[in-house]
């Protein structure tokens, strides 16, 4: 092509349909040459790459080497994550911080060194002096996850030792970014807001004394007004979404970058590129876009057979966004039970009941309850699947009046705790470049001088 030719979708048709000439696999050369795909176990279970301290994810029993259902259970640092947030509504109390020190240093921590820890996160929950001028305002994105991603590249460059890899400097970095990336989000939907949906944009001045899930309420509204119980809902599923085991795939990336002597920055803008992905952490936007569908195609909520035959259709590939996936159900290791599910549902339910939303959440647990019957009859699996975390956090953060754009960055604000902490982990103690192998499926071939190729 000439540098003045266009990239038509003509043109790019045919660069595609060349492409897939010379490129492709056959589904049994992973089986013959015993290729682990997306790093799994022909059990499902995750290919054993690493140690760690930090999380534990269980889901099923293995006996006589079959995979056994089992109820799901999620610990940090061996506290059952249950424990975390029934104690915090016990004492009504903040969570967050506590669950971010916990995952950082690996115990509770006492009451003078909670007090002293929200008070450097709140320190350091300003932005570096006009930042968000020329990191966010000047370059607005339609997308939140890749402005926090930017934006945390360019924090770098504001950083006057960003290279030290060594465990002190790599902790105040962490703390850093822990705090700054919920101002970060708030702005950059702000930006967003004027830029692309020709609404009001406002800035509200960094009150450095609230909770995290308080800051990030007073920055969405116009009016900075937010009840406590509200602030408390978004606080329980910053704790659920705090961290998931080294082997999910942005803990992963993060884990991979790190292992590799790279900055911090470097290390958590590809995690934040990793969870944006629909498998990961976008889910959960699709689960709200599959929602709304079924919303406007069945006449009645409570009918199980409209209900049903919606999500038969979904099954089928005729519905939804064509990928035959019912968002919000199944887990690489959740079989019976998603713990973060069991306790965003029986939250979701007291509030729901409070705002006068019980028809939208009695929709959302009959479609819990007629997924399973779905998948087996139409799709005809015998995997055991629940509904995982994806299913009920946006319902909750539509109840929270949170816009579906802020869903996903919400997810990356509450994770970089645990990403923080796997970073510290594998920087310090992982000790070799994180490298698997893959099967070249290349065949020797004769070079053709250029004049003697054709079409």
């Amino acid at each position: 092509m000439e540098a003045t030719d266009t990239l038509s979708s003509d043109k790019l048709a045919d660069l595609c349909e060349e492409y897939r000439r010379h490129n492709g696999f056959n589904a049994e050369d992973y089986l013959t040459y015993g290729v682990k795909r997306g790093l799994r176990n022909p059990d499902g279970t995750g290919v054993m790459a690493g140690l760690t301290n930090i999380c534990n994810v269980h889901g099923f029993l293995i006996a006589d080497g079959e995979r056994i259902p089992d109820e799901g259970r999620l610990t940090y640092r061996g506290y059952d994550v249950k424990d975390l947030i029934n104690a915090c509504i016990q004492e009504d109390r903040f969570g967050y911080e506590e669950t971010a020190w916990l995952l950082l240093f690996g115990a509770l921590p006492t009451p003078a060194q909670l007090e002293r820890f929200k008070s450097i996160l709140g320190q350091f929950r300003e932005l570096p002096h006009n930042f968000a001028e020329d990191m966010i305002m000047k370059l607005p994105s339609r997308d939140i996850m890749n402005k926090l991603a930017h934006s945390v590249l360019g924090l770098y460059a504001t950083d006057p030792n960003p290279d030290d890899t060594s465990i002190e400097n790599t902790m105040r970095q962490s703390i850093q970014l822990m705090a700054s990336l919920p101002t970060i989000m708030t702005y950059a939907y702000q930006v967003k807001r004027r830029a692309f949906d020709r609404e009001s944009m406002f800035f509200h001045p960094v009150d450095l004394t609230l909770s995290t899930s308080e800051s990030i309420l007073m920055a969405l509204r116009p009016d900075m007004k937010y009840t406590d119980s509200e602030a408390k809902l978004l606080d329980l599923c910053m704790i659920l979404h705090a961290e998931h085991g080294g082997g999910n795939n942005s803990t992963f990336t993060t884990r991979v970058l790190s292992s590799s002597g790279t900055d911090t920055y470097s290390a958590i803008a590809a995690a934040i590129g990793s969870l944006k992905g629909p498998r990961h952490g976008g889910a959960n936007l699709r689960v709200r876009s599959m929602m709304n569908e079924l919303k406007e195609a069945v006449a009645d909520w409570q009918d199980e057979e409209q209900v049903y035959q919606f999500l038969a259709s979904v099954v089928k590939k005729e519905k939804g966004d064509g990928s035959g996936l019912i968002y919000g159900f199944g887990h690489a290791i959740y079989t019976l039970s998603d713990p973060r599910a069991v306790m965003l549902k029986a939250t979701a339910e007291k509030i729901a009941k409070e705002k006068d939303m019980m028809q939208e959440f009695d929709l959302y647990r009959l479609v819990e309850r007629l997924t399973p019957r779905v998948m087996t009859q139409v799709k005809h699996s015998n995997k055991v699947i629940c509904a995982n975390v994806d299913f009920y956090s946006g319902f909750v953060y539509d109840m929270l009046g949170i816009p579906s754009d802020m869903f996903t960055p919400l997810f990356a604000v509450s994770r970089i705790a645990g990403w923080c902490a796997h970073r510290i982990e594998e920087v310090t103690y992982g000790g070799r470049i994180i490298r698997p192998a893959y099967r070249s499926m290349v065949h020797r071939k004769t070079y053709t001088p250029l004049q003697e190729r054709t079409e």
